[in-house]
């Protein structure tokens, strides 16, 4: 609706910002709103002050030739692998850097990162293990065979736990390849006991293993402009920098496996049955997922366990990683999904066991093609030909494929919850397809670049999926309990991944809210998505670092967020805005003349709801979201639809001051005076993380109003601010973030009632400036409202 007040006000309110400026010497900056400055690094030609990469910018790459072959009765792999690494910076390279990271499942090569222990109150027999020193080899780890340049002469090489370290003969100079061959082998751990992202689980009831292949080769570490090599060990947390190139992988297995794997597999027509491979080109074409492999198929591969062997052949172009599964346990199925954007046909397919089978079949695949669709809305068209989802009991994720958690209970019925946790579970990990497997940031450096933006985007990917679905991370009001920690228990975003205390709140929950504020509150959804947009675009198939991130929300937006990005991925404050006091006024018009012109505000109420998170909110009433549930009939079986309409709030009445230069006020404008009020509120920010202030205002007759007043209001004073409003009706009540939107800790100190409240009442004057300059409160030209009011210091 619209307001309209005299300029008389805003000149009131300028210097009720000036006063209580003056009213709080000494205690005003806490540097909140400086600019992050020498925080960040300095641009350069290879990254820019914008946040782009510069013209200048480099990233150099390696591409695979791997042969693997699974041994199921020893559970062992072996492989051989030939990399051509391409040095495509301007430095020349004495050694090179490799990962070896199933080196951290062994107890004598691992990263050695241990943590504290303490002697338990009460121990019993389950928890003793007596310690033996030195620690005796537990059989797991990289065995490394060979390592030769093309023509296989010996290179010289150190492994230093999960790195390794080949020395050249000769630098590798700008512009050059080197080819060189590594022949391994390693024990494949059971993942179920020993934890960790790849290996096996077993199924006693029928004997069978399901193999995740993951880190699963020598790798290439990054070398960058940033970092030098980025050779940190792998310690099981922070997780994997890497360079982009092409990869051909054969895969050769137990002959009643079915494999799934990064990219394309070239040899169907030699690894599948005829009905099977007509069931695959049926799903290529298919709307529907379609059982390539069947529930029956998978349940009599189980009872055999084939001695014959076969190779499966993929290959994949421009992924950072290659990942793979094997099992004969697996029912297949699959769907052809297009990309709007860029007309990408893309195979989405899941790969469960019979324990999966009644979530998974209804599920998976349609929301491995939902998340690939609404990721290509909100960051860059999905590019690869192929998006997996492989019901794992764990959760990682890997270009093209993913591994995921979602069984049923054994008669094959399912919780909401279960169902829940498995499709959020899938949304994430093929989320992931975008950060970081295509902006391929550095997780092993800061998991929020990975999973924070990630599970912002898997938050957006949720709403349209269906608007009650039950997000724990990205609304404001789900990180509250987080942020009310003490201090000595929080620690910045901006931690290393491998210190961070708090690993889930973190490196997901909190820059997964912060981005939602940003979109919500702070810039709007067409600035944000702008601007995020845009850095997807600009990085993918790179390796941005934080600074980029930050330079281009602010670059693509002309928003200056330094004061956000200091307060919430820099520091620990919680918001904690408090209602101190307010003060009422109502008009003196004795000596009051009129005054000449008005100034309009338009303030936008929006609709009145029983709680519910402001994207929810804002998304039901978008008209161009068709949410995947209501799209679905299957879907619709187990979601109800909701009523998508709004309660209508009546607004506050428009008034009209009227002035002019001299004259005493007619009878008619002492009416319309009459009934004006002024609210002074008072403000203190307790927490110390500034954020905007959200007002609603209800009204003795019922209706309401809303108002936001930017972050940029506590500028000059970040712990107190005072504002006042100009309303030609009382106020009953004011309440202060009513939608939660802040993530304030305290909503006790955020409501004030006139029934209960403890404000000054006063009379505030209408005059006229009779000559220049001698009303003014203040030398900056601002009129003094404790002057012009008669209200008492």
């Amino acid at each position: 609706m619209k307001l309209k007040v005299t300029a008389l006000s805003v000149l009131l309110y300028a210097g009720a910002t000036a006063q209580n400026i003056q009213n709080n010497p000494g205690s005003n900056h806490g540097n909140k709103f400086e600019q992050l400055g020498t925080i960040l690094p300095t641009p350069n030609i290879y990254r820019t002050a914008s946040g782009a990469p510069g013209h200048g910018y480099w990233q150099n790459r390696a591409d695979y030739n791997i042969t693997a072959y699974l041994d199921e009765d020893k559970r062992n792999l072996k492989g051989s692998e030939t990399v051509t690494y391409y040095n495509n910076s301007p430095d020349d390279l004495d050694y090179i850097w490799l990962q070896l990271d199933e080196n951290q499942q062994s107890n004598v090569k691992n990263a050695d990162y241990q943590y504290a222990s303490t002697l338990p109150k009460n121990t019993t027999d389950k928890h003793l293990k007596v310690t033996e020193l030195p620690a005796k080899d537990n059989g797991y780890g990289v065995t490394l065979e060979k390592v030769t340049d093309a023509a296989g002469t010996p290179l010289k090489y150190t492994v230093n736990k999960t790195m390794m370290r080949i020395d050249l003969p000769k630098a590798l100079k700008k512009g050059e390849q080197l080819t060189f061959k590594v022949d391994w082998n390693y024990n494949i751990p059971n993942r179920m006991e020993k934890g960790g992202r790849g290996g096996y689980e077993n199924f006693p009831e029928d004997g069978n293993d399901l193999y995740t292949m993951t880190q699963w080769y020598p790798r290439m570490c990054v070398y960058s402009d940033f970092h030098g090599w980025q050779n940190h060990q792998f310690t099981g947390r922070g997780e994997f920098a890497l360079v982009f190139g092409n990869f051909k992988v054969s895969m050769n297995v137990p002959a009643d496996h079915v494999v799934g794997g990064t990219g394309e597999c070239k040899n169907y027509d030699q690894v599948l049955s005829s009905d099977q491979l007509a069931r695959y080109r049926k799903a290529e074409n298919a709307s529907e997922p379609v059982e390539i492999i069947t529930l029956d198929e998978a349940k009599k591969a189980e009872k055999n366990h084939s001695k014959q062997r076969k190779t499966w052949n993929f290959e994949a172009n421009d992924v950072r990683d290659f990942a793979w599964t094997s099992s004969r346990k697996f029912v297949w199925d699959g769907m052809r999904v297009t990309i709007p954007e860029n007309n990408n046909k893309v195979m989405a397919m899941s790969f469960y066991p019979k324990e999966a089978y009644n979530l998974y079949r209804k599920y998976s695949t349609k929301a491995v093609a939902h998340t690939i669709k609404t990721y290509s809305e909100f960051t860059i068209p999905y590019p690869y030909p192929v998006a997996q989802s492989v019901e794992a009991a764990n959760g990682m994720e890997y270009p093209m494929i993913c591994f995921n958690f979602g069984r049923t209970e054994k008669d094959g019925t399912y919780s909401e919850g279960t169902k829940n946790g498995m499709i959020g579970v899938v949304i994430h990990e093929v989320g992931h397809n975008f950060f970081p497997m295509i902006v391929n940031s550095d997780e092993r450096q800061w998991s929020w670049m990975d999973e924070g933006l990630n599970t912002f985007t898997e938050y957006l990917t949720e709403e349209k999926w269906d608007n009650k679905f039950p997000s724990k991370r990205g609304p404001a009001w789900a990180i509250v309990d987080y942020m009310k920690l003490p201090k000595d228990q929080l620690e910045p975003i901006m931690t290393n991944s491998e210190n961070i205390v708090q690993f889930g709140p973190n490196a997901y929950s909190k820059p997964a809210t912060g981005l939602n504020i940003l979109r919500e509150t702070i810039m709007g959804r067409e600035l944000f998505d702008k601007a995020f947009k845009t850095y997807a675009k600009r990085w993918a198939f790179k390796h941005p670092e934080p600074a980029d991130f930050f330079r281009t929300m602010e670059d693509a937006s002309g928003e200056d967020l330094d004061w956000f990005w200091r307060g919430w991925f820099y520091g620990t404050d919680p918001v904690d805005i408090a209602i101190d006091k307010v003060t009422i006024a109502t008009p003196d018009l004795a000596t009051a003349p009129k005054s000449a012109g008005e100034v309009t505000y338009n303030i936008d109420p929006p609709a009145v709801n029983s709680f519910e998170d402001l994207s929810k909110i804002r998304n039901k009433e978008d008209k161009t979201i068709n949410f995947a549930v209501d799209k679905d009939k299957e879907l619709q079986d187990f979601y109800y639809r909701y009523d998508r309409g709004q309660e209508k709030v009546d607004a506050a009445k428009k008034y009209i001051v009227k002035t002019a230069a001299s004259e005493p006020l007619t009878q008619k404008d002492k009416d319309q005076f009459k009934n004006i009020t002024a609210y002074q509120i008072d403000f203190t920010n307790k927490g110390g993380l500034v954020m905007p202030i959200i007002l609603e205002f209800t009204f003795e007759d019922g209706t309401k109003l809303r108002d936001k007043t930017s972050a940029q209001i506590w500028r000059l004073n970040e712990q107190k601010v005072s504002k006042t409003f100009y309303f030609d009706k009382k106020l009953k009540s004011i309440q202060l973030d009513p939608m939660r939107e802040t993530a304030d800790i305290d909503t006790s100190n955020n409501f004030w009632s006139n029934d209960g409240h403890i404000g000054e009442v006063s009379k505030f004057q209408l005059f006229k400036e009779k000559e220049k300059g001698s009303a003014r409160g203040s030398s900056n030209g601002r009129v003094n409202p404790m002057q012009a009011a008669g209200k008492k210091n």
